[in-house]
């Protein structure tokens, strides 16, 4: 930060103008006003160069509390520590002027060796202020891009975990993608349903991104399950529905720190079977225990399984998938979910289509 080094002297009476000029020319540039008006043009005009103000109390046109308003609103008084300087003060003209952001005030007839003093401490303690600021600014932008480029990298490993199971089978794959954009559809109605305060857009983001590895444990499926045509032995299913597990051992091993990102990734590999009535898979939760990211990616993949060929099933229509999610054909599911449901369909649709 350039440091600044100019003094800003607004006084209407000439000697006080000279006597504060005679104390700091030499150290400073000094710039003066004969009035409020002149002081509001300086200050426009050199407001990244003045390192203090020295105001008269009483001035024509504009008096020095007028000044220190037009400052305050126009957000210079953080920036230029002001000294009111008055010869006819009282209680309550201090206190406006304290009010209004004064960072001292210096009564006429005034010690040089002492406004010199004071000046210097004023200016010292705005400019590291500001050095603080500016360093805390930079610091701040440093952090929330290392911030995006983490979560570019989360997105990137999401994807890059996902796409394991397309390579195992094309079918999963496209599903993975299709989740996602059915996961932002649902999660933004339920927004709108129940709140704004539900969910950020960034927190919608990264349950988007995390809904890409709900399936992420049929890596360690066998083949023969997980491409088998027809329907699963019991044993089999049994297999199959550890997914879940799976899944969660696999994000245990890639995790790094406890996240939002990571929880939303966990629970909802981990979640995305359990049903509202206790009857899901693989830990049994009921209710609103099940994390309501999870409710929605479960409600989305039944949608999405349904209204989609699979190797061991035709595809159903939207309506008759509405139908059969609404009739607990596929486990049940909350009233608000399925009031959400409802309230996305035409969407939901839009999105199959």
């Amino acid at each position: 930060m350039e440091e600044r080094n100019t003094l800003l002297i607004a006084d209407d009476v000439m000697i006080n103008r000279e006597l504060l000029k005679d104390i700091f020319e030499g150290k400073y540039n000094i710039l003066e006003a004969r009035d409020g008006e002149e002081a509001i043009e300086l200050l426009h005009k050199y407001k990244d160069e003045i390192a203090l103000l020295f105001l008269d109390l009483v001035m024509p046109k504009k008096d020095g509390l007028e000044v220190m308003h037009y400052m305050s609103l126009n957000n210079m008084i953080s920036t230029i520590p002001v000294i009111m300087i008055t010869g006819e003060a009282t209680v309550e003209s201090d206190v406006k002027a304290y009010e209004l952001g004064a960072a001292d005030i210096i009564y006429k007839p005034f010690e040089p060796a002492v406004v010199t003093r004071r000046a210097k401490n004023i200016i010292e303690l705005f400019q590291h202020r500001i050095s603080i600021e500016n360093e805390l600014a930079i610091r701040t932008k440093e952090l929330r891009e290392s911030k995006r480029k983490i979560e570019q990298s989360n997105i990137f490993l999401t994807n890059a975990l996902s796409s394991v199971v397309e390579f195992r089978s094309m079918e999963s794959g496209e599903h993975v993608q299709r989740v996602k954009r059915l996961t932002r559809i649902m999660l933004r109605h339920w927004r709108a349903l129940f709140g704004q305060k539900q969910f950020t857009d960034e927190q919608i983001e990264l349950m988007v991104n995390a809904s890409a590895l709900h399936d992420v444990g049929k890596i360690a499926i066998p083949d023969n399950i997980l491409l088998k045509p027809g329907r699963l032995t019991d044993e089999e299913y049994e297999e199959m529905k550890k997914h879940t597990i799976y899944g969660c051992q696999m994000l245990e091993h890639f995790k790094q720190e406890e996240t939002e990102f990571y929880r939303y990734c966990y629970e909802i590999c981990r979640y995305h079977h359990e049903r509202y009535d206790g009857r899901g898979y693989p830990d049994g939760l009921s209710g609103e225990d099940i994390p309501v990211w999870a409710q929605v990616v479960s409600i989305v993949d039944v949608y999405d399984a349904l209204v989609n060929k699979r190797v061991y099933k035709a595809s159903f229509t939207p309506e008759e998938t509405y139908r059969m999610i609404h009739n607990g054909d596929c486990g049940a599911f909350s009233p608000k979910l399925l009031q959400c449901f409802d309230d996305a369909k035409e969407d939901m649709i839009e999105a199959t289509e």
